[in-house]
């Protein structure tokens, strides 16, 4: 017990310091990202390795607002993303609960339908999803994108809700039916409440990688007014030039949904899974 004690401060240290080591890791290049976008266009070579400007400005942020199309491209990519992560969510949610709750035929096939289609690099199935969309008569469009978006995230969705459907215990389900309830009215009133968590990390997940999704809007979108945000953050790519203090400025208004939804759901990722069970 005495040699735990002596080397519990040192334990204790360390486990500090590499928390500080990880957390400056990761802070690095957002703190490097604030610094590009309040310096000056003129300093932002000839100070490019200094840690703090010797003059900061709002201008960049001014411009993207009031004289560019980012607006646009947020509100374009806030419908994608939300539409996005509310289907998907509903959809893996029923489908989750029918895996863990059900079994029926063909049901290890298509898990392994559902596995296989994350096997495929997606630049290997562009072009036959561009075809179909071109078919579909729906190049251009913000319903395109959240299509592609919730057919793509669906299956690593559904696996996500199953766990958390098979970590709630099933007599849950069959005591509320013995009490007179219906196994949907079950599942509204049982299961429902104790899902909150799988359900907020869901719609994390599936939000956060529809929002930062650049490839598939790149490749359907090509009108300007349909751009989502990774799209149009190449509009301060020029052919000779980058304009790195707006693209900065750019990139970190772009953070303020993603923050403000996690804070939104923060409270369901940290609840226990089954404490509304336990509690009552």
């Amino acid at each position: 017990m005495s040699a735990i004690r002596r080397t519990s401060p040192v334990l204790t240290i360390g486990k500090y310091a590499a928390l500080a080591f990880y957390l400056i890791f990761a802070l690095f290049p957002l703190y490097w990202l604030v610094k590009i976008s309040i310096t000056p266009d003129r300093l932002t070579f000839s100070e490019g390795t200094a840690l703090w400007p010797s003059e900061a400005t709002l201008a960049n942020f001014r411009s993207v607002i009031f004289q560019s199309d980012f607006l646009a491209y947020f509100g374009n990519s806030l419908i994608v993303s939300l539409g996005t992560a509310a289907a998907t969510t509903l959809i893996a949610a029923g489908a989750g609960y029918a895996f863990s709750r059900f079994n029926f035929g063909g049901k290890r096939l298509i898990i392994a339908l559902m596995l296989v289609t994350q096997m495929f690099p997606l630049l290997m199935i562009i072009a036959p999803i561009y075809k179909i969309v071109a078919a579909m008569g729906l190049l251009n469009s913000l319903t395109s994108l959240i299509v592609v978006y919730t057919a793509f995230n669906v299956p690593f969705a559904t696996f996500l809700m199953q766990s958390f459907f098979d970590g709630i215990p099933k007599d849950l389900e069959e005591a509320a039916m013995m009490d007179g309830c219906t196994r949907f009215q079950a599942l509204r009133k049982v299961i429902f409440p104790l899902t909150l968590p799988g359900l907020g990390a869901t719609l994390g997940f599936v939000f956060t990688a529809a929002w930062s999704e650049l490839l598939f809007a790149l490749m359907l979108i090509s009108r300007n007014e349909t751009m989502t945000f990774p799209v149009g953050l190449l509009t301060f790519v020029s052919k000779f030039s980058v304009d790195w203090g707006q693209m900065m400025a750019a990139g970190i208004l772009a953070l303020i949904p993603s923050c403000l939804f996690f804070i939104f759901i923060q409270r369901y990722l940290v609840q226990g899974l089954t404490s509304g069970a336990v509690k009552g």
